[in-house]
């Protein structure tokens, strides 16, 4: 039997212990800070929070090259030369990665590529669900392994919180005018993945603990995610009274399954600390 091998970006955010369990290869994407390319993971966060302090500018971030993904495929081919590739990329409207994948698996023998339309928990739901169908059927055929995959792309719902409204300020996705009202009123707008791109589709208003557990009862009464799991996203400084409550809520709804993951510095460079977020897939 062929070994279906699995892959991802950084911007998944997928939790290390999860990636060595399930054998996942993960690539890094990139953050250019203070004139310094630096590899996503490579960086921590709490550095990025430093920058902003000191200079009250974010990072940029960068997609992985074409040059990086023929490298990254050679070794997987090289670690296991009988495998099957199964990439499950970052979303394409947001980023140039999932295309440059595309460019550099076109010499690569057995390998499958998809698109998540997602990011962080998000993308990580996709991963993980592929991870369940492969040990449901180990011996499934590729093309029909994707087309179960693709099925569940669409119904992947990620919702997430920013700690802060300086950051997303500070990255131009909101004006001063809008930032002052929304300092005033302790707004927190809801970023949500739609069609594959970030979109704002709520606000709202007060301390994140009361919001946290509101977005989370909304999130819930929207869509109809399946028990079996759950990812809650947060970025350094979430405090864990607030996971506590979380936790809580999420037990009495039937989930049992709670899985936390730490933003990595592609979210974190526009959440700021103490955001939260929500990811699951609908059944």
């Amino acid at each position: 039997m062929r070994k279906f091998i699995l892959s991802t970006e950084s911007g998944a955010d997928l939790p290390e212990s999860l990636a060595k369990r399930h054998n996942i290869q993960v690539i890094p994407m990139h953050v250019i800070m203070d004139g310094q390319d630096y590899l996503d993971g490579h960086l921590p966060v709490k550095e990025i929070y430093e920058f902003y302090d000191r200079t009250k500018k974010i990072p940029s971030t960068s997609a992985t090259n074409v040059h990086e993904y023929q490298e990254f495929f050679k070794k997987i081919k090289t670690e296991f030369p009988d495998s099957i590739i199964i990439h499950i990329g970052y979303t394409s409207k947001a980023s140039a990665s999932f295309q440059n994948a595309l460019l550099a698996a076109e010499d690569v023998d057995d390998i499958f590529l998809i698109d998540a339309l997602n990011v962080t928990g998000g993308l990580t739901a996709v991963v993980m669900y592929t991870v369940t169908l492969l040990e449901k059927y180990p011996e499934i055929d590729p093309v029909h392994l994707l087309e179960k995959i693709k099925l569940k792309v669409p119904k992947t719902r990620l919702a997430f919180l920013p700690g802060s409204l300086d950051f997303l300020r500070a990255g131009g996705r909101v004006s001063n005018m809008a930032y002052l009202g929304g300092a005033l009123l302790k707004i927190k707008p809801c970023i949500e993945l739609v069609d594959g791109r970030l979109v704002s589709t709520k606000k709202y208003h007060g301390k994140m603990s009361k919001v946290a557990e509101k977005l989370l009862l909304d999130y819930l009464q929207q869509y109809e995610i399946d028990r079996q799991q759950i990812y809650f996203i947060y970025s350094i400084g979430l405090s864990e009274t607030i996971k506590q409550r979380i936790n809580e809520i999420a037990l009495e709804k039937g989930f049992e399954n709670r899985i936390w993951i730490e933003a990595g510095a592609m979210i974190s460079t526009h959440s700021g600390p103490g955001g939260f977020g929500i990811a699951g897939i609908e059944v």
